[in-house]
This record gives C-alpha cells, sequence and structure tokens, in this order.
C-alpha cells in the first residue's frame, strides 16, 4: 500500500470502522479444517522457512509472529522480476512483486501444514483475486511461494481439501509458485503492527487477525 493510500485509510476508517476488515476479521475461522496431508513433526528442532503473501505484509507478519514454533517472520517482496526492489517500485505493481512474509519455524514444535491453516484461517481471505480488505493490485494478490516439492505437495493438496470441502464460498485464489528469491523489505515495514498498534489502519484491518488466532488456535497462540 503507498503511503498515500494509507493517509486515506485512516481517515475514512474511523468512518467504515470494521466494514473495510477482511474476512479473517470476521470471526469465520473455525470452519477451516486442518490438513490432511501434512509434513511429519521434527523430533529435533530444526530451522524451516516458508514464504506466504495475502495482501499487506504487516498483519501477515503480526499473525505469524504470535504462532508458536515461528522463529522469525520478516516482511518483504517476492515473485517478480526485479532484483532487489524497493516498496516505492512494488507498490507501482510493476515490478511483479507481491508483499510477502518469510517465516523461519522449527517444525519440532509446528508443521507446515499447520501454518497454512493459519494462513488460510486467519491471515487472509483466500478467495479474493489482487486485493484484501482496503488494498488492491497485483502486489496483494494470495500466494503460497513453495521452497521445494514437499511444500508443494501439500499446499496443493490442502487446497484441494479446501475446495472440494466447500469450506469457502467461492474457491481459493491463492496461488502455488515456486519460491525464486525474496528481498527483506525496508527497516521501517519491520514489526509495524507491533510498533503502531493504534495506527487505524492496524486496529480495524490486522489487529482483529490477531485476536481471532487467540481464539481460534490458543495451542498455537504465544
Amino acid at each position: 500500500m503507498s503511503r498515500s493510500s494509507v493517509r486515506m485509510v485512516a481517515m475514512i476508517l474511523t468512518v467504515l470502522a470494521g466494514a473495510v476488515a477482511c474476512r479473517a476479521g470476521n470471526g469465520t475461522s473455525a470452519a477451516v479444517p486442518g490438513p490432511v496431508a501434512d509434513e511429519a513433526r521434527a523430533t529435533a528442532p530444526g530451522k524451516q522457512t516458508v514464504v506466504v503473501a495475502g495482501g499487506c505484509f504487516w498483519g501477515i507478519q503480526a499473525v505469524f509472529q504470535h504462532v508458536k514454533g515461528v522463529v522469525s517472520a520478516t516482511s518483504g517482496y517476492s515473485g517478480g522480476t526485479v532484483k532487489n526492489p524497493d516498496y516505492e517500485a512494488v507498490s507501482s505493481g510493476e515490478t511483479g512483486h507481491a508483499e510477502s512474509v518469510q517465516i523461519v519455524y522449527d517444525p519440532s514444535q509446528v508443521t507446515y501444514g499447520e501454518l497454512l491453516r493459519v494462513f488460510f484461517s486467519v491471515a487472509l481471505d483466500p478467495t479474493e483475486v489482487n486485493r484484501q480488505g482496503p488494498d488492491s493490485g497485483t502486489q496483494y494478490r494470495s500466494v503460497i511461494f513453495y521452497g521445494n516439492d514437499e511444500q508443494k505437495r501439500i499446499a496443493e493438496a490442502y487446497i484441494l481439501q479446501l475446495n472440494q470441502a466447500k469450506v469457502f464460498s467461492k474457491a481459493i485464489a491463492t496461488q502455488v509458485v515456486p519460491l525464486k528469491a525474496f528481498y527483506k523489505a525496508e527497516d521501517y515495514h519491520q514489526n509495524y503492527a507491533t510498533l503502531h498498534p493504534d495506527n487505524p489502519y492496524i486496529v480495524y484491518n490486522d489487529a482483529p487477525k490477531v485476536a481471532n488466532l487467540r481464539r481460534e488456535f490458543p495451542e498455537l497462540y504465544k
């Protein structure tokens, strides 16, 4: 989202209140089942990485920073053709990148499939195409960037499972594509929701996602 759009959202959110919040903030996440196909929980501590995108990276980062077993969640850019993009270039929609979050997790504490369940349940509306809440454009598309064949298999199987069960009113629009590169976003985008909890955008769009995580997944919340 551009700085001008953030300012505009800040002005109108006091009027619209929760009306512009994405689906993940409305408490409907309980219907999302866990994946039938998943990786086995590791028997020893370690580190694995997954990169996902779905709207403004502030909210995605905030959600996964509160998931047990997540070592770090970093805002950045993936999926485009330009090396080392900056925020202004990505916001133009011309680089092909999506605002993304790199999640490093301990597979002995949380599995890849459990992270995807959180992603589909409370982090975004996976049926939206090139938008989430008040943000629109290809840079806000929903993507799972897989790092290996197992991640691809689990993600594709989970989307098929949810679509066949008609968990959502529309088909899931989330793309499953190979991760080619992840570029860390500027420092002022990191931990934004934590550092700016009173920002109207955070209050109405991202804080409800974290609250839903705590309510729907108390065993995973930290």
